[in-house]
């Protein structure tokens, strides 16, 4: 399987490269609109501001791309900022649109704790009965590495978010709908735990 990872100039994907070459998956970077409108698993790492990857995005032209390869079914996971981009905007950069795919906005997590969220935290499944596809076999005590200082709080949300998890409020830590996949947390950082999640996504994707 070849995941073709959003490279937009500002993000560093070179740790989820290695993860994914650690689960035996082939992966490219795509910074070109043709390169994302090929792809069969698409993948958008996260680092940094709101504002810059979005910016980015538009600026190389690949909102339109990234938007119809997900419309057409493509598995698509986001990492941390990758979950954000998926939201109509955000607090961090109010004045840019997000991709829209969800509704929602964006916020910063209350200021009364120490921000940013860095460290290792775990997740609460939000509908145990219908069990989250990414965290399929994975302890409910595992834990994951979190670094950031916005999210999308639980408390404005729909029946996407698998997972939550709380840092001063609780917010979205596993996002899932149809071939839609995104966690706040970043995977290729977290261990077994995390190599589990992606590996779980490859085969969702396969």
């Amino acid at each position: 399987m070849k995941v073709t990872l959003i490279d937009y100039g500002a993000g560093n994907p070179t740790s989820v490269e290695r993860a994914l070459q650690r689960l035996g998956a082939e992966s490219v970077r795509a910074n070109t609109p043709d390169c994302i409108a090929s792809a069969s698993t698409l993948l958008l790492p996260g680092v940094g501001h709101f504002g810059t990857l979005i910016r980015a995005l538009d600026q190389r032209r690949m909102r339109r791309p990234i938007l119809d390869v997900i419309h057409r079914g493509v598995p698509f996971l986001g990492i941390c900022l990758g979950l954000h981009a998926l939201y109509a905007s955000s607090d961090e950069a109010p004045e840019l649109e997000g991709l829209g795919l969800v509704p929602q906005q964006v916020r910063e997590l209350p200021r009364h704790v120490k921000l940013p969220h860095m460290g290792w935290n775990q997740l609460r499944a939000t509908n145990p009965a219908n069990p989250s596809r990414l965290l399929a076999g994975i302890e409910p005590a595992a834990h994951f590495y979190f670094a950031h200082s916005y999210a999308a709080l639980a408390s404005d949300q729909d029946d996407l978010s698998a997972a939550t998890c709380s840092h001063g409020a609780n917010f979205v830590a596993v996002l899932e709908s149809r071939n839609i996949f995104a966690v706040q947390f970043h995977p290729e950082k977290s261990g077994t735990a995390g190599a589990r999640l992606l590996q779980n996504f490859l085969r969702l994707a396969a």
